[in-house]
């Protein structure tokens, strides 16, 4: 089941309101001695519905779990609709200055401070999460899928994996190429990372950037998944066939297929600090 709430984000957004959601699996409601994985996901009105999605078509989050009866609890906020470029704002950890859009305040630090400390503290509260680093994971696409690279690099105590499906690594390519470097990463941190073939064209040098970036999360020995997609665009309905592939990265070598008993357990150890 996905339930859909109000929610405000005062840092960014002051009394607006915005949804938030988060997705079950039906054995959350069978057994209560089990814990779950969480994927956080950015742009959560294009997660599961497509009455609520941007251009009407969303990913079909719900389908796809449900299909594959996968043992994984999703939360997702909706972005900022401001057509002041507030979705661009809150989802870029840099500023930047890019034609069309001129100078653009990134709050990403801000956005991400606040899924850490308030809306996946409430989650963890509120349902039976297990909130380890190694059971937490974050993903999205576009100004998302940047987000969720800047995620896992810069706040790698917390997310363990990360998906970024068509990310805008076109955006302040040295400040992302220095944020990789400085990076200080868990041994195990796993990135899935695609982009279109047909989107390429977008940006200049697209695909020699993609490559960079690649290459560069290599050379920090992050475990790389990395897809050029045949005849992939930038939308909901081309990221929604990527899924299978994302999905199965993220959950590569775990054993959730029921949940996991607290009894089960192990305290995690080893974690990278602030």
């Amino acid at each position: 089941m996905v339930d859909k709430w109000r929610i405000t984000i005062p840092e960014l957004t002051g009394d607006d309101v915005r949804n938030a959601y988060i997705y079950l699996p039906e054995s959350y409601f069978e057994d209560p001695g089990v814990r779950y994985p969480v994927l956080y996901m950015f742009d959560g009105h294009n997660v599961f519905f497509d009455t609520d999605a941007t251009y009407g078509k969303s990913w079909g989050m719900k389908e796809y779990m449900e299909r594959t009866d996968t043992q994984m609890i999703i939360a997702a906020v909706e972005c900022n609709h401001s057509p002041d470029h507030g979705r661009l704002s809150e989802y870029s950890p840099f500023d930047f200055r890019e034609r069309g859009f001129g100078e653009i305040q990134g709050r990403g630090k801000i956005t991400m401070d606040w899924m850490v400390n308030t809306f996946k503290a409430g989650i963890d509260k509120e349902f039976r999460t297990l909130p380890g680093r190694e059971t937490t994971f974050i993903a999205g696409s576009s100004m998302g899928g940047l987000m969720s690279l800047y995620a896992v690099l810069e706040y790698n105590w917390v997310f363990s994996r990360a998906a970024a499906l068509s990310p805008s690594v076109w955006l302040a390519r040295r400040r992302i190429e220095q944020m990789i470097r400085n990076a200080r990463l868990n041994s195990n941190t796993v990135v899935y990372m695609d982009y279109g073939s047909e989107e390429l064209t977008n940006h200049a040098n697209m695909l020699h950037q993609y490559a960079n970036i690649t290459s560069l999360l290599m050379e920090k020995n992050v475990l790389v998944d990395s897809r050029i997609v045949p005849g992939g665009t930038h939308c909901e309905a081309s990221w929604e066939r990527q899924i299978p592939f994302f999905m199965n990265t993220l959950l590569y070598g775990m054993e959730i297929e029921n949940g996991y008993k607290e009894s089960d357990l192990q305290q995690e150890s080893g974690q990278l600090s602030n």
